[in-house]
């Protein structure tokens, strides 16, 4: 599938550059190779537009066919999706006699970020309320809609488009991300709205157009960032880690160890960056001195499976395992409900293994062994 065109200072970006405005001018020189999960993506709201579309009665070609990803997993998601804003659309019929539902909706927020436009998702507007769905496909990201600046340029843009119309006074941002299990939802007054994109995206995006906005700033958002594994601002930033020696962990203090903990992640992603980068250079030519490119690890696989599975079944034998459909595909077979009727009985999901996160995560957090003792002595 084709991908679709973006601006310079999109809003998809956002984030990145406004914090860090010198980056968008420096990611310039650096070609954009997309990837695999970006491309997972773009199939999945091709059949969540789809499917949106089918289920308000507009419109839709399938583009199944066409998809270079599709299973189940993405069927159930885009399911899911179309399901949520449904729900919005049947809570804003409540207020509103007649809401307008526009699907996969270009916006342009061209007043306050140059050229700048993107692509709603799904855009609900009533009387009185704008909502806007944004369907977040990946994993690796657990993503809020909590003054999330991609969505509030998108509200700019739904507003530039509907607030003469409709007359709109407050804008609700929705994210659903189903393989994260994460729904979120954030509640921004127009006025309010208006005010950050005059006083805060407006200057930081003239200063990224030209070029300017002082010191590169470092931070989650050069995730996405063209030109991260060459920044120096991003490896000065990376090894100031240094300043630990590389001690063990007994021999540093307990402030310390935050510190680290604080930063590790980020660390982890700048040194694979580093990597892969000297990979794909060495793979063009380049010699790096220490360095030599060899051939890795590799296993059997068959070259033509009917083949082969037709010469075993020939000379007498079962080619093939039975295996038990997995839980998602099982559920499908039977419907939730006759799957609930027959397997709840059968179904556990067992403790997650425990991870260290930040305060900022929201699940809970777990009883250690000696928090369980302190109650048990209570």
């Amino acid at each position: 599938m084709a991908s679709k065109a973006h601006a310079v200072l999109s809003a998809s970006s956002a984030d990145r550059w406004l914090h860090c405005q010198p980056s968008v001018r420096l990611g310039e020189g650096f070609e954009d190779r997309g990837s695999g999960y970006a491309m997972e993506g773009t199939c999945a709201h091709a059949l969540a537009e789809y499917k949106l579309r089918q289920a308000l009665g507009y419109q839709a070609d399938d583009p199944t066919e066409n998809l270079d990803y599709y299973n189940e997993e993405m069927d159930e998601a885009t399911d899911g999706y179309v399901a949520y804003v449904l729900e919005q659309v049947e809570a804003a019929k409540e207020t509103c006699k007649d809401p307008a539902v526009m699907v996969e909706q270009r916006v342009d927020f061209s007043r306050w970020v140059k050229q700048s436009f993107g692509t709603a998702d799904a855009l609900v507007i009533a009387d009185g309320t704008l909502h806007i769905v944004d369907l977040k496909y990946g994993t690796g990201i657990e993503v809020s809609a909590k003054d999330n600046p991609q969505m509030k340029c998108y509200a700019l843009g739904a507003l530039e488009l509907f607030d003469g119309i409709y007359d709109i006074d407050d804008v609700t941002l929705h994210i659903y991300q189903p393989r994260r299990q994460n729904v979120s939802e954030w509640r921004i007054p127009k006025a309010d709205l208006l005010t950050w994109a005059e006083e805060v995206l407006k200057p930081a995006a003239d200063l990224a157009w030209d070029g300017k906005g002082g010191e590169f700033s470092c931070g989650d958002w050069c995730r996405f960032c063209k030109a991260k594994n060459v920044c120096r601002a991003r490896a000065e930033e990376n090894l100031k880690l240094a300043q630990h020696d590389f001690k063990l962990p007994p021999e540093l203090s307990d402030a310390e160890i935050e510190v680290i903990l604080s930063k590790v992640d980020r660390l982890v992603s700048w040194a694979s960056d580093i990597k892969e980068y000297a990979l794909q250079k060495a793979l063009s030519g380049k010699e790096w001195h220490g360095f030599k490119l060899v051939e890795g690890r590799s296993v059997r696989k068959y070259t033509d499976e009917t083949s082969v599975a037709k010469a075993v079944a020939d000379a007498g034998y079962d080619p093939y395992e039975k295996k038990l459909l997995g839980i998602t595909a099982m559920q499908k077979l039977l419907g939730k409900s006759r799957f609930d009727e027959l397997l709840s009985a059968y179904i556990e999901k067992p403790q997650g293994k425990p991870t260290l996160v930040p305060d900022s995560d929201k699940r809970p957090a777990i009883n250690t062994a000696k928090n369980d003792f302190m109650e048990d002595k209570l």
